[in-house]
């Protein structure tokens, strides 16, 4: 389990360097002119998570497999493309596909490079999707709530539930706020997701900087981070030019050149680790000889789902899950480790997976 995050910002701002970054391929054309990619691309991305560096040699384990993410690269958006200009129907049907949005902005100065709109404005840029995304959202609902309103008024509880709900997401989009902001009921959560609105997914913004500019950001990246702030949301800093040179490099040679320019980790592991946190998502681990693994479930998830993640039939007899914390786990150098130090718990159907849990799962055939 994971997530689909969709690439999403206007043309020539990083977008597609970005995700050949990111998947370490050249899937996605990389070219100085609007609309180089046509089609999504996609791609997997392992989460990093260095626990499992430290729980492979305690068991033993004989190979490591992190967790994945999904991203896609999406065609740059244009003002107007609610309206169907630059290909822009076809681009917010891929959007919708995804569960989350990571926007790049473009927050440097490049006479080379040229810019959709003629000047570098990433605030500017940030209302230009998020407009479009609105427009598209607001044409949708006032669409399906005529019919949706005389159910209500005929006495059809659903209807006017969801009447109830998708006037509360109106009355945002009118006022040129996100449905994301909207507030809803936990018992409407389903309901809201299943409106499918673009202007409702998650926002990572992923501000693309100058070499320069990769450690600390620049005075664009502050007005970035100063929205993000307000919204709720979470922004990043990363030079896409940076991160395509890193993926490039082999292995044994990434450290070298990180501590030359003077960057603790690539850029692209703060991306990836704030959009799996984008979307409350946790992880736990299955370890032993064979393989240590790392799993994604969501937040709050109990243990019978968690074990289907693994595999149907796990959730299907789940008995219990033989539980041990990371943190204890590694104290104890293990399993019989933790279970002297009274550390070993056996958990039931209501346990909620906590993140970093090593777990055993027992179950009936």
């Amino acid at each position: 389990m994971g997530f689909k995050c969709g690439i999403v910002g206007l043309p020539n701002v990083g977008k597609s360097t970005l995700f050949n970054a990111l998947t370490q391929t050249a899937a996605a054309q990389a070219a100085n002119y609007p609309f180089c990619t046509i089609e999504p691309n996609v791609g997997d991305v392992a989460v990093p998570d260095p626990r499992l560096d430290i729980l492979a040699p305690i068991a033993g384990s004989k190979e490591i497999i992190p967790t994945r993410l999904t991203f896609v690269d999406i065609a740059g958006l244009v003002r107007g493309a609610s309206k169907g200009e630059g290909l822009g129907n076809q681009f917010l049907a891929n959007i919708r596909e995804c569960d989350a949005i990571a926007h790049v902005v473009r927050c440097f100065e490049d006479g080379d490079i040229t810019h959709v709109e003629g000047v570098i404005a990433p605030l500017n840029d940030i209302e230009t999707i998020e407009t479009e995304l609105m427009l598209s959202d607001l044409e949708s609902l006032e669409k399906r709530t005529v019919a949706l309103e005389k159910r209500a008024k005929g006495g059809d509880k659903e209807a006017k539930d969801l009447f109830d709900l998708m006037s509360r997401c109106l009355v945002l989009l009118r006022e040129g706020q996100p449905a994301r902001l909207v507030d809803i009921k936990p018992e409407e959560r389903r309901a809201f997701l299943g409106l499918g609105l673009l202007s409702a997914k998650p926002v990572l913004y992923v501000c693309n900087v100058e070499e320069a500019s990769a450690e600390a950001g620049n005075a664009f990246t502050a007005e970035v981070a100063k929205r993000a702030a307000a919204e709720g949301a979470v922004s990043v800093v990363v030079s896409a030019k940076i991160e395509s040179e890193i993926a490039m490099l082999p292995a044994s040679e990434q450290k070298d050149y990180l501590d030359a320019i003077g960057l603790a980790e690539p850029g692209l592991n703060r991306v990836i680790r704030a959009g799996y946190a984008l979307l409350h998502l946790v992880t736990f681990f299955t370890v032993g000889p064979k393989e240590a693994r790392a799993w994604t479930i969501s937040r709050g998830m109990r243990a019978p789902q968690a074990a289907g993640v693994i595999h149907s039939d796990f959730e299907k007899g789940f008995i219990r899950a033989e539980t041990v914390g990371y943190d204890d786990y590694v104290a104890g150098r293990g399993e019989a480790g933790a279970r002297e130090q009274g550390k070993f718990r056996l958990e039931g159907k209501d346990y909620v997976v906590a993140d970093g849990d090593v777990l055993h799962f027992r179950f009936a055939n």
